[in-house]
């Protein structure tokens, strides 16, 4: 870790073939990111690029199956980006809400994906597996999962609309909320989303987190709970090398 991106040995490094950051309140303030628009980024010698596009709180993918160019843009609304060509980053922005980073090291393939409670209760993560599996034939056992910072069971505090939700989409919701009394409670968002994707046949042993709360942790990152409005996001992304 330091002061700009975490990363996530375990996860992947650059001998996986790919490079991957969760990052930080100094490293979004640091990024030119313009929204559906694919910016150039250090690196890749030149032939990087760079992909965030608006992000809804939905269960929709964008998949990028093709060699970008200046022409193109994305102004669709997708909460999840997945991509087999090398030298592309895709990456999500939260300030609460989970990113979560895909890797299928047989098939070549990533993922970035933008759970909030909404998309996280809707399934965008296993959508997103599953997708990666009709479009790429990645199989789950290959997978490998790296949930980042969002806010943390210590913080996050909802109540009976989301409640009703997890009522709604997970049969065993009592088991990532606490301190339950009467229309409120703490949610585990990131728990929320390992129970998802080891149900849909990932190992536990290829999920790993970073076990940090956004609402607790101010010098590091922007949080909506804490701040009230949007001041700023962090940018999470993966990125295929040209090379390995």
């Amino acid at each position: 870790m330091n002061a700009a991106v975490i990363t996530v040995p375990a996860f992947a490094s650059s001998r996986d073939g790919i490079r991957h950051f969760f990052g930080t309140k100094g490293h979004a303030d640091s990024l030119a990111l313009e929204v559906g628009v694919p910016t150039r980024h250090p690196g890749e010698q030149g032939r990087g690029w760079l992909i965030s596009v608006k992000q809804v709180h939905g269960t929709d993918a964008l998949v990028v199956d093709w060699p970008l160019n200046e022409s193109d843009q994305f102004p669709g609304e997708w909460d999840a980006l997945v991509t087999d060509q090398p030298g592309v980053t895709v990456a999500v922005r939260t300030a609460d809400c989970v990113p979560v980073l895909l890797h299928d090291p047989r098939k070549r393939v990533v993922a970035a994906i933008h759970a909030g409670w909404r998309g996280a209760v809707a399934g965008i993560v296993t959508k997103t597996l599953r997708l990666m599996a009709v479009r790429f034939g990645s199989m789950q056992s290959d997978l490998r999962v790296s949930i980042g910072p969002s806010a943390g069971p210590c913080c996050y505090e909802v109540d009976n609309p989301v409640l009703e939700q997890l009522r709604v989409g997970l049969p065993d919701w009592e088991s990532v909320v606490s301190d339950h009394q009467g229309h409120k409670a703490r949610l585990d968002l990131k728990a929320l989303i390992r129970k998802q994707v080891e149900g849909a046949g990932v190992p536990l042993s290829s999920v790993s987190s970073v076990n940090l709360c956004t609402i607790c942790q101010d010098q590091l990152f922007y949080s909506y709970r804490r701040e009230g409005r949007v001041n700023g996001t962090m940018v999470s992304g993966i990125t295929l090398l040209t090379s390995r």
